[in-house]
């Protein structure tokens, strides 16, 4: 019997009600003949609210405690779930990422899974019963509490799908699949019926609110076709899969970040202490790059962060500016827009006409990062929509 991997998240798992016809769906796909795994995100805005209450007794709460604060969430779901599924005499059982076998490396807020040991989920499917995981979490190899970060219950569902070697992985949501840019910004976004897993890996990076980067790995690694559907307005989808590279030609998104810092230093002697602190607090970078050689006048280096999952930028920021002094400068006026496609290191022609267009409506560019699938370019916040729907004007329509 094949095994079929479907997460639910967003406002399709908003109230009880919902859930009842998730678990509706669930039963239709286990008496089609298959096996069913489903991977579920906290209700509503349940996370949201753990955050604010934790930020109601301490502006910088321990990452491990927000940890086993917010893993509650899913949790909360995975059982009201199995209850309805229960009702509808459909055998289910919940488990948490730990049960699941899913393990993670020691950080907190944004653990990464090294391995899946699915080992119990496999005797449960064996049993003939439904198993409803609460995704976004798992458990290191310390036997500490995780989560996995934005879109981290993609990652939950898809690292079980790889290991459980399963036929497919379908991604249910409040949107019917990837669209050209954020439909929110630009009412014309088209949608994309299919994508290639390092298009959309890029989309994240970038800041998409689309699949996770490591989620789509995983696919990428086990050969899995992803479905991105919307749970409740079925019709259109978006697969990703693997595509050749004559059909991956040309501009395909925008995307846009606007929660990021970028942070120069100017002092090499300071260069190693900030990078430990970041590491001691678990706060990723991205595009690092130097100028100059140590000892240099003209010495200079940059990086950037997300403030995505930093509770308490502000501290962070406080720390850095008494560790350097004048050694520092910290940006917070930036943000990002990228152009995803394929192709990009053949040429420039891409990255010239975006410079020119760019020029042309006044919108001035502080730094650039390319690679074969995307070209970032920092602008500034304030501008960061009217450049993503410039662009998206010109390369797509």
């Amino acid at each position: 019997m094949s095994i079929i991997v479907q997460k639910y998240g967003g406002s399709s798992v908003a109230d009880v009600d919902k859930l009842k016809k998730i678990a509706e769906m669930i039963a239709a796909t286990k008496k089609s003949g298959n096996n069913v795994v489903a991977v579920v995100t906290a209700m509503g805005k349940t996370t949201n609210s753990l955050i604010e209450m934790a930020k109601h007794i301490s502006p910088n709460p321990a990452r491990r405690e927000m940890d086993m604060l917010l893993s509650t969430g899913e949790r909360t779901t995975m059982a009201i779930l199995c209850i309805a599924l229960n009702e509808l005499g459909v055998e289910a059982i919940s488990l948490t990422g730990s049960q699941a076998g899913i393990v993670t490396n020691d950080r907190h807020n944004d653990a990464k899974v090294i391995e899946v040991r699915p080992v119990r989920v496999q005797d449960e499917l064996e049993k003939g019963k439904v198993v409803v995981i609460g995704g976004f979490q798992g458990v290191s190899y310390k036997r500490d509490i995780t989560t996995l970060g934005r879109g981290g219950s993609d990652t939950s569902a898809i690292a079980l799908a790889a290991a459980l070697n399963a036929e497919r992985c379908e991604i249910y949501s409040d949107v019917d699949g990837v669209y050209t840019t954020d439909p929110n910004i630009v009412k014309n976004a088209k949608h994309l019926p299919e994508i290639s897993y390092q298009q959309v890996q890029e989309m994240s990076e970038a800041g998409a609110k689309v699949l996770n980067a490591q989620a789509v790995q995983f696919a990428k690694e086990a050969k899995i076709a992803l479905y991105a559907r919307s749970t409740f307005s079925p019709g259109k989808e978006t697969v990703i899969k693997d595509i050749s590279r004559k059909e991956l030609a040309g501009v395909l998104a925008i995307v846009y970040e606007k929660e990021i810092i970028r942070i120069y230093i100017h002092d090499a002697d300071k260069i190693e202490l900030v990078l430990n602190y970041m590491e001691e607090n678990q706060i990723p970078i991205k595009e690092f790059q130097q100028t100059g050689l140590a000892g240099d006048k003209g010495y200079k280096c940059s990086f950037i962060v997300s403030t995505t999952n930093v509770y308490d930028w502000e501290k962070v920021k406080a720390t850095l500016e008494d560790k350097l002094r004048e050694g520092i400068y910290i940006n917070e006026s930036l943000g990002a827009i990228s152009v995803i496609g394929e192709g990009f290191s053949r040429n420039n022609n891409v990255l010239l006409e975006t410079f020119n267009l760019l020029q042309k409506n006044n919108i001035n560019f502080y730094g650039v990062n390319t690679s074969s699938f995307r070209i970032s370019i920092l602008v500034e916040r304030d501008l960061v929509e009217i450049a993503v729907k410039v662009c998206h004007d010109y390369w797509i329509g």
